[in-house]
């Protein structure tokens, strides 16, 4: 069996871990969507939303709990799904860009279903700046916890602090290479030596190892 190269993923998230994060995400998605389509008491709402920042310049001039209230709210909506996302695939979606690209995606897909959704709620409206926020909180959780996921979950194998012979043979230079072979060929050859019995008669000795 060939070793693990150094740097190479571990085994991945298991079934377990998968299944896990699987039911973590279905149980917030559903919170989210009771809390975002539920119908309101209101007397009126505010048109729908589709000119990009027009809600974060709002929520900016309404001071700063106004601000905190619509842009940290906005954000932590689906913030979770930049954990949970990576986590569905077995090796947390690939490279740490690859993951990015991916999981933001989906995230974005999810909040534009939710927005569209709150748009057939009479008493909710949709916003653009919404779904700019929830990718927004995606991508900051997605960056500060996959370096940690990808130690956890796939974790690294530690170089052979041995290489094979061949291996060793081959990082040498050709000359270096002959003498070795040459050195070891002459240290394995053995020649007999010859002595003569008392009453003339040629015995072989031992064969003892010579070095040329």
């Amino acid at each position: 069996m060939q070793q693990q190269q150094a740097g190479s993923p571990g085994p991945g998230a298991g079934p377990r871990l998968r299944t896990a994060a699987l039911v973590l995400l279905a149980a917030h998605l559903l919170c989210v969507a009771w809390l975002s389509l539920r119908p309101l008491e209101v007397l009126w709402v505010a048109p729908a939303n589709v000119e990009p920042f027009a809600t974060i310049g709002a929520g900016v001039d309404g001071g700063f709990r106004e601000a905190l209230r619509t842009i940290g709210g906005g954000m932590l909506r689906l913030a979770p799904l930049g954990v949970l996302l990576p986590l569905l695939g077995r090796n947390l979606g690939g490279a740490r860009f690859t993951s990015l690209a991916r999981t933001t995606f989906a995230g974005g897909m999810i909040s534009l279903a939710l927005e569209f959704g709150q748009s057939l709620v009479p008493s909710r409206v949709a916003d653009v700046d919404a779904v700019i926020l929830n990718s927004l909180g995606i991508v900051v959780v997605h960056q500060l916890t996959y370096g940690r996921l990808r130690t956890l979950v796939l974790g690294r194998t530690r170089p052979s602090l041995r290489r094979p012979a061949a291996r060793r043979l081959a990082a040498r230079p050709p000359a270096a290479t002959e003498r070795h072979l040459r050195r070891t060929h002459r240290s394995s050859s053995v020649r007999p030596r010859v002595w003569t019995a008392p009453g003339g008669t040629e015995r072989d000795r031992t064969a003892l190892p010579t070095h040329g």
